[in-house]
């Protein structure tokens, strides 16, 4: 089935780390420690010198259960199958035969230990992918729950099981070398110490049992009061410290000399599943299934440790998304967690938090109990926002589940404000239903009033830079149910209310000399009741969605319904309008979106996801649509093609239906499978490789594709590009202090031209049969030849055996091969003045080769920078010659044909993009 018409899936925002341990291992080649997340099918590679996103992984079939590296490969196994992964994109190794998904994986030298849920273990031959030994244990008796090899037990691992034993196993010999005693606890972490013979054992009752494998004794033993020892690591750069992680995401420092608690970190609102310092630096990475990876530092004068570097996303799913700003480069999202984020499109690093919604701020932080936050608000189920006092005061507003105060936040300071917006009828003194809740808002387009909508049917407005009271709409109140939706002009003119009675009602912004708008200006019956309102202030249009599924635009000015769309097949959950007011986008609970054209009133285009979407913003420059889905931590960003590509967009039947679409990942476009179905193609391509080489096929572009077209040359342009300026840069360049002489050999020995003084012995043999033969004469005799005395250059002469064969093509590759010096030296040689070694008949061979260059149409702008070196260095000799100043006409019609092909190709392209631009304006 096809894919949608207008948008792709782009990427995904807001994926950290999940319950899956992370690994952390040094790479030399970029002389940094890099930590690898996984983030459900897929995994991260961040760098810890700037805990930036380096990289993301492919996509598996399925969720990731374990990762683990080692210096070549990184392994992820995804149910059943591991798979070995090279810079995190190009797979290379596949390793299949567990029939249970793998949970354990530990590189060891080069083999690879996988252990599977039913307590199966396996070692594969990392090279071949081949099993190398397969030891099988009953779950009842020893279910495997971690893993550890001893350092310097060669051949040796230790494994932990969910009953509380420990066994040590050779796995060269494939028998059991030692049985420990049980400690009555599920083991749940294995962690080589520092020290030799020593491994760290965590518990699932909070023991932590340091215990010398080699002697079986215990060496230190402690207990945490937070819940099951989730993660143990070491510090290896001076201090005799471990830390602990719990199920409750307290971190503990304990001071191994003093047996005594050094510090602890309030890290993670989850379980902390991830710990690991890094070697020789007082640096700690921790991650959480909270969706959050974080990196502390110990530098403060007691020892504890502080925050020094972050990534974290939302730890529940999304409830609302909007882009705020018009560069479509800030998104900003509320989630289950309580938290509003700002998620930046251009890059991860700007990505921060706004906190998390709290009755007593101050009281939050200062909070350092190990339970629930008393002071923590429930959700945020919607929020709006402004930039026009972005700067001035909060820009934002906020509504919670189930509470009737209204929360504001401030874009700018990134936190939550000081205000909490309560009518004075609701406040606790003076309330007598509690139950009553905030159900709507928005924002005037000002930025100073916040109008909020009440499930009891008022409707109130207030200053949101002091949080006074300004307006009430209605006597006793606007609406007679729950109030569903609100909104108001760019010109705060009007206010627009819809409640679940179907009434539509029209109220003046405010009436003079007066707090109470009594009766609104008009009122209409949409004949359901209404489930949201949505407004593009720009256009002046009203979206209104109706609980029988259906959605009507409304004209704010004429105040009629000009526009019915219907379609869905559940209540509508949130709508948007394109920047131009031309589409209209709607998420309904039958899991799909529609894209609706306004000024046709067609449905033209749909698709369906597989987790219903909660909300959903198009981008203000159009390019991306972001949606949230339930279950799904993540921002979906959607590009619309229409901007990337020409779209041809017709009309659809609303009960049509719809294309399923994978939700996008974090990699970016990519069809889910695509590099196992590479792979299984690699045999075919490898068979394809080796036909083609038996064939043998050379294949070479030709120099030049047409004789009508101009071809420049393929040289580097520093080889032509500043032989005109080669003196400025020659006296730029002198050495400020004298240059000394090197050592030469006597004149009658040959050297070789370098730094270092060496004899040319390859040439004695040649210089002497040369000598010989200048001395013998042609016909043997001891008179020498007046032509062999000719001095010139190779170039030179090139040029002069070329006026017999006419074939210059010689003379332009040695040219070719030449450097800048060496080009301008030989041009500057063709006279015979001036202490030259030419002759007027070169000079005219060499105008005849450009001449030749140019007909040819070949090396356009090599032959330019010739004529301009010879014409400046020779031009006066040229004019003073009649021979040679009867080539000068010939040279310039030859310059003038081949300029004008290239003008006028420059002139169409440049009329092209012209028009386009205007086209496009």
């Amino acid at each position: 089935m096809r894919g949608s018409h207008l948008f792709q899936p782009n990427r995904a925002l807001g994926y950290v780390s999940n319950h899956v341990p992370p690994n952390v291992r040094y790479i030399d080649q970029r002389r940094e420690s890099i930590v690898i997340t996984c983030v459900g099918r897929s995994f991260h590679v961040y760098g810890c010198n700037s805990l930036r996103l380096i990289r993301a992984g492919r996509i598996h079939q399925e969720n990731i259960t374990a990762l683990a590296a080692d210096g070549f490969l990184t392994y992820a196994a995804a149910g059943n199958v591991i798979y070995g992964w090279r810079s995190s994109v190009e797979l290379r190794k596949v390793y299949r035969g567990h029939t249970a998904p793998v949970h354990l994986l530990l590189p060891f030298a080069k083999h690879l230990i996988s252990i599977d849920e039913s307590s199966l273990l396996k070692v594969w031959v990392v090279a071949t992918a081949g099993l190398y030994l397969e030891i099988p244990f009953a779950k009842d008796e020893f279910a495997i729950s971690a893993i550890v090899h001893p350092a310097s037990y060669k051949n040796k691992i230790l494994l932990g099981s969910g009953q509380g034993g420990l066994q040590l196993w050779n796995l060269k010999s494939s028998k059991l070398v030692h049985k420990f005693e049980s400690f009555d606890s599920k083991v749940l972490q294995l962690v080589q110490a520092p020290a030799i013979d020593v491994i760290a054992i965590g518990l699932h009752n909070g023991r932590i049992v340091l215990l010398n494998i080699k002697y079986d004794e215990k060496v230190l033993e402690v207990h945490q009061d937070w819940g099951p020892v989730t993660g143990i690591s070491f510090r290896t750069d001076g201090y005799s410290v471990m830390a602990s992680g719990s199920s409750n995401g307290q971190i503990v420092f304990w001071d191994l000399e003093e047996k005594t608690i050094v510090s602890t970190l309030n890290a993670h609102d989850d379980s902390v599943t991830g710990l690991e310092f890094l070697p020789n630096e007082p640096l700690l990475i921790s991650s959480s299934p909270d969706n959050s990876l974080k990196m502390w530092i110990f530098d403060l004068p007691d020892g504890g440790g502080r925050l020094l570097r972050y990534r974290e996303g939302h730890a529940a799913s999304p409830t609302c998304v909007r882009y705020h700003g018009a560069s479509g480069r800030n998104i900003l999202s509320s989630g289950e967690d309580a938290s509003l984020r700002i998620f930046s499109t251009a890059s991860e690093t700007l990505n921060c938090s706004l906190g998390k919604a709290s009755y007593n701020r101050k009281a939050s932080k200062k909070n350092k109990k190990k339970t629930e936050d008393p002071f923590r608000m429930p959700a945020i189920s919607y929020f709006t926002s402004e930039t026009t006092r972005d700067k001035e005061w909060d820009s934002i507003a906020a509504l919670h589940h189930g509470l009737v105060q209204v929360t504001t936040w401030s874009f700018d300071k990134r936190r939550m404000g000081e205000l909490s917006l309560v009518p004075e009828q609701f406040q606790n003194k003076s309330r007598t239903d509690f139950s009553v809740t905030a159900t709507c808002l928005c924002l005037s387009h000002c930025g100073n009033f916040v109008t909020i909508g009440y499930s009891s049917g008022h409707v109130e407005r207030f200053n949101i830079q002091s949080g006074a009271h300004r307006a009430t709409y209605g006597t006793p109140k606007a609406h007679n149910e729950h109030v569903r939706g609100l909104a108001s002009d760019n010109l705060n003119q009007m206010i627009v209310s819809g409640a679940g009675d179907g009434l539509l009602k029209f109220w003046r912004f405010k009436e003079a000399y007066a707090t109470i708008v009594k009766t609104p200006i008009d009122t209409m019956k949409l004949g359901e009741p209404i489930t949201l309102l949505r407004t593009h202030r720009e256009s002046a249009m009203i979206c209104a969605a109706l609980d029988d599924f259906s959605v009507l635009l409304v004209d704010m000015d004429t105040r009629v319904v000009v526009r019915r769309f219907e379609g869905h097949r559940g209540m509508v959950t949130d709508v948007c309008f394109s920047p131009d007011s031309r589409w209209l986008v709607t998420a309904a609970q039958d899991c799909t979106i529609k894209v609706w054209d306004i000024p046709s009133a067609y449905l033209i285009d749909h698709f369906r996801v597989a987790q219903m979407c909660t909300s959903l913003s198009m981008s203000p420059t159009g390019d991306f649509l972001a949606t949230a889905h339930v279950d799904y931590r993540g921002i979906n960003l959607w590009a619309n093609k229409s901007l990337f590509s020409h779209v041809t967009l017709r009309g659809l039947k609303p009960d049509s239906e719809a294309p399923l679409l994978d939700l996008p990942t974090t990699v970016g476009e990519e069809t889910e499978g695509s590099w196992m179905k590479e792979t299984a193609e690699d045999a075919e391509i490898e068979d394809l490789e080796d036909e083609l080489e038996k064939i043998n096929l050379d294949y070479r572009s030709p120099p030049q594709l047409s004789s009508e077209l101009i071809t420049m040359s393929d040289l580097a342009a520093s080889r032509w590009q500043n032989l005109l300026n080669l003196d400025i840069i020659k006296k730029r360049n002198r050495p400020r202090q004298a240059p000394q002489k090197p050592k030469s050999a006597p004149f009658f020995l040959p050297t070789v031209a370098g730094l270092d003084f060496e004899f040319d012995l390859s040439r004695t043999d040649a210089a002497t049969a040369d000598e010989q033969r200048l001395l013998q004469g042609s016909d043997g005799s001891h008179i020498i030849e007046s032509k062999q005395l000719d001095h010139l250059t190779d170039f030179g002469k090139l040029l002069k055996a070329a006026l017999v064969t006419e074939d210059y093509d010689k003379a332009v590759l040695h040219l070719m091969k030449l450097g800048p010096t060496m080009i301008d030296y030989e041009i500057r040689h063709l006279t015979p003045f001036d202490g030259g070694n030419g002759s007027l008949s070169v000079m005219g061979a060499f105008m005849r080769m450009i001449i030749g260059m140019f007909n040819a149409r070949r090396e356009f702008e090599l032959a330019q920078s010739y004529l301009s070196v010879f014409l400046k260095q020779h031009g006066r000799t040229v004019v003073e010659n009649e021979q040679l100043s009867e080539l000068l006409p010939e040279i310039d019609r030859a310059q003038a044909e081949g300029w004008s092909v290239l003008e006028d190709k420059l002139l169409y392209g440049l009329g092209v993009v012209s028009n386009l631009r205007n086209y496009s304006a």
